[in-house]
Formats: C-alpha cells, structure tokens, sequence
C-alpha cells in the first residue's frame, strides 16, 4: 500500500476505507480477523480504481504461487 498510496495515505486508507465486498469492514478490521492481507489488498486495488498493472505492486510482475 505504501508503493500506491505513500505511507500517510496508506494508514488512512487501512484505518477508514470500509471495503464494501467485505461487510463495510476495515483492511485493518479484515487482516485483524485473519483474513489473508493479499485479499485485502485486492479488495483495496477494485474499490479504489488501482490499475490491474499496479495490483501487485509498482514495476513487479505477479506471483507464479
């Protein structure tokens, strides 16, 4: 979040976005509960229209895992 977002605007968004395919739950909340932070962190890229080139991170390619 920090690579999209800078890392003031980072914690803002984990602390007050509620992410509506979650329940309205915070990535703070979400992660808080165990859910994997990579699904947060997607779930973060759709609401906030992060280009899919950037979901996983700036200039790297995604995870063969």
């Amino acid at each position: 979040m920090v690579d999209e977002f800078g890392s003031a605007y980072a914690e803002v968004i984990a602390r007050d976005l509620r992410l509506t395919e979650h329940g309205d739950k915070t990535a703070n909340e979400l992660v808080a509960q165990g859910l994997d932070p990579r699904d947060v962190w997607l779930a973060i890229c759709r609401q906030s229209d992060v280009p899919k080139t950037r979901w996983h991170g700036i200039n790297k390619a995604k995870s063969k895992n």
